[in-house]
């Protein structure tokens, strides 16, 4: 059995985490491959500057996202350097376009346009691997992490609460026959994507401690992605997609196409 690679592509420690703990997990169980590349250390992700300056921040976000990719499985990650919310004003396209052409993926997972929470660093890191994937012409699928409708008619209140979209402008969602891949996880699965999500601490714990543990976890059971279009199918997507991601039936598993 040939195994597969899964690249994942993120602006800051803890998106990887957040979208695709499970997903990770998963190729990692069977043997797969996966490389996470991150823009940022996410150095400036604090409500008290004073307190966490970038300097002393970056190390300790560092180590968390370390330690969190240890809980999955992975060993392979790499960090680009960028500075934490000045990702627009640079252009990581040839450095992910070179990762791309050396890792020869066969999946490459990312933020869509829209950024998920619409963060500038978001939106720039999914423009760098959009047009890195396109301009190498990878025959890897591209997926955006998106959310089904059901997510925000269950978690719309929370996710007001805590202010998840003051940046984004539309909510970002998609319907599910136009989804690529959406799993909600079975309760093993995602212990191990709450452990991976909890050693991003200085994140996370303030999270938890608003909502409690056990609606934290159901919060983030389920993952979706939609698929990035281009002209003329990839060779990864004309194979069949359950021998790539091979996801149990009980995990509720919906794929579009």
């Amino acid at each position: 059995m040939s195994h597969r690679t899964l690249l994942g592509v993120w602006a800051h420690p803890d998106d990887e985490a957040y979208t695709s703990a499970g997903l990770m997990a998963e190729f990692r169980r069977r043997g797969d491959r996966v490389v996470v590349v991150t823009a940022t250390l996410g150095e400036r992700g604090t409500s008290d500057p004073n307190a966490w300056p970038p300097p002393r921040l970056a190390p300790v976000r560092h180590a968390e996202l370390r330690d969190s990719l240890t809980m999955l499985g992975v060993d392979e990650s790499h960090l680009l350097g960028y500075e934490d919310g000045r990702c627009e004003s640079s252009d990581g396209t040839a450095v992910i376009a070179s990762y791309i052409a050396d890792i020869e993926p066969d999946l490459i997972v990312t933020l869509g346009p829209d950024g998920i929470t619409g963060h500038p660093d978001h939106r720039a890191v999914s423009r760098w691997t959009t047009d890195a994937w396109a301009e190498t012409h990878s025959t890897a699928d591209l997926w955006y992490a998106t959310f089904p409708p059901d997510f925000h008619a269950e978690w719309g209140a929370l996710n007001d609460r805590v202010g998840l979209w003051e940046e984004q402008p539309e909510l970002p969602c998609t319907e599910p026959e136009d989804l690529a891949y959406s799993v909600s996880l079975l309760d093993e699965l995602l212990d191990t994507k709450v452990a991976a999500l909890r050693a991003h601490t200085s994140q996370t714990r303030p999270l938890i401690e608003l909502v409690g543990e056990d609606m934290y976890r159901e919060w983030w059971r389920t993952e979706s992605f939609r698929r990035a279009e281009r002209v003329g199918a990839s060779t990864w997507g004309q194979l069949e997609r359950a021998s790539l991601i091979a996801v149990p039936w009980e995990h509720e598993t919906r794929r579009a196409g």
